[in-house]
């Protein structure tokens, strides 16, 4: 019995041998090795870095929810408007040999509704009248490819903020007479220490969010002229400083505008071709104020235009009240330039000045208050049907004056609530037609100015 019981020992005690020396000489496997995603603190929180690679990504965005009530033309209308707004923000950086390798987009998804549907030039408390309401299908989705723009050492290429705009409605939820464009362009910025740049680049005003080509008129007849193809992209300059104590710019563009002839059936030249150019200047400076309250700052700046007017923030339609209309052939709409028959141009100029101030109540409360004041001299005149009788035919040349102020509480970080105030007026130089609810003109003594009120509830989150 024991001479058994050694030999299976024995047996079992071989196999076993064997076994082992033939998984030593089987390959290895190891496990493959864990990346964790590791912060990226070279660009500010939020960055990390793309697994593999040694670029540094993050990635944000906005959810916009808005409620606005205003001035009202007529029972047809809405009484408000609603506005619900999506907005992703990707942000590529690589560290290289020539500087930093940057790419950005930001894409948003805006739904809209009653008085956000029907305003003129983005200001929410202005509606035309005859202005149609929502129907039963609903309000529609717009989409809007805002930023997307490649960065490499000085070069920026892409849809990008003009160069030339400075304060870009950067605060309170209303739009005011400012330069505020994205628009594809190509730039070389330049930096020379101390906070101090300077950058040229050309800009393509047709891409623009904001109205940079404004049209032609004749100049005795208001009639509307057709523009021809132009030679070259807008050319934009601009010196800029930023330092501990805010920052300051001083900017410059040149454009073109160039006017098709027109013949008649017989072949007569009814309209000479022309050729103009146009040009604005823009002044700004931020100043931090933290002797008021950390985080506090004022804008002020000043712009002129000759021949530009997108560069003052003017574009399309003008007027408040009922000087607007919804009906097209009704509208008063900005010129850049006034042409004779004969193809003699006299170029619209204006200017513009805007005030702004941000102020912390309390580290969760604050208040913005923003105040723009233009003037404008149009280059031609309207159709003699928008005067009414014993008005003086002559160039409107508007003025206008927009104030706003708002309180937002921010509860926790990255989220707002606040509510806004609005009011706009709009004077003429000449006695013009009101409108009525329809959008339709009417006789009458006639009227040179008007304004409307806005109010606004805004719930935002930032991530």
């Amino acid at each position: 019995m024991k001479l058994v019981k050694s030999l299976l020992l024995g047996s079992a005690a071989g196999i076993a041998a064997v076994a082992g020396a033939q998984a030593a000489d089987l390959p290895s496997r190891k496990a493959a090795p864990v990346e964790y995603v590791r912060v990226c603190s070279a660009y500010g929180a939020g960055f990390f870095y793309i697994p593999g690679t040694d670029t540094c990504l993050r990635v944000g965005g906005r959810v916009r929810a808005e409620y606005t009530v205003g001035t009202r033309y007529g029972s047809s209308q809405d009484a408000y408007g609603t506005r619900a707004r999506g907005r992703l923000n990707v942000d590529a950086r690589t560290a290289t040999a020539y500087g930093t390798l940057r790419t950005f987009f930001r894409y948003e998804l805006t739904n809209s509704s009653g008085f956000y549907a029907g305003t003129i030039g983005g200001n929410q408390g202005i509606i035309a009248p005859g202005q149609a309401r929502n129907g039963a299908a609903g309000a529609g989705t717009a989409s809007n490819l805002d930023l997307a723009f490649v960065q490499f050492g000085p070069i920026t290429a892409g849809r990008a903020q003009s160069f030339f705009d400075f304060y870009a409605n950067d605060l309170t939820f209303s739009t005011v007479r400012t330069a505020d464009s994205r628009l594809n362009l190509l730039a070389y910025t330049a930096t020379f220490g101390s906070g101090f740049s300077a950058t040229v680049s050309l800009e393509d005003r047709n891409t623009g969010t904001g109205t940079r080509e404004n049209g032609a008129f004749g100049r005795f007849t208001g009639a509307g002229l057709a523009l021809a193809g132009q030679d070259f992209p807008d050319v934009v300059a601009s010196l800029r400083v930023d330092q501990g104590w805010g920052s300051a710019q001083l900017s410059g563009a040149l454009t073109q505008r160039k006017v098709l002839s027109t013949v008649d059936a017989l072949g007569n030249i009814v309209q000479n071709s022309a050729d103009e150019y146009g040009w604005a200047i823009q002044g700004g400076v931020k100043i931090n104020l933290p002797m008021l309250a950390a985080g506090d700052h004022l804008f002020l700046q000043a712009a002129y235009a000759d021949g530009a007017l997108g560069y003052l923030g003017w574009g399309g339609q003008y007027g408040s009240g009922r000087l607007t209309s919804s009906v097209a052939g009704n509208q008063l709409v900005i010129g850049d330039i006034g042409v004779t028959a004969l193809g003699n141009t006299k170029n619209s100029t204006g200017w513009s000045v805007v005030a702004v101030l941000r102020h912390f109540w309390t580290p969760t409360l604050r208040s913005e208050l923003v105040a723009s004041y233009s003037e404008l001299k149009l280059g031609y005149t309207q159709t003699a049907g928008f005067y009414a009788a014993g008005a003086p035919i002559r160039s409107l040349d508007p003025k206008e004056l927009i104030v706003a102020g708002n309180l937002i509480w921010s509860p926790v970080s990255g989220l707002d609530i606040g509510v806004e105030v609005l009011y706009t007026r709009t004077e003429l130089a000449s006695r013009v037609l009101p409108v009525d609810n329809n959008g339709a003109r009417v006789a009458g003594f006639g009227i040179k100015n008007d304004d409307a009120w806005a109010g606004r509830l805004r719930i935002q989150r930032d991530f």
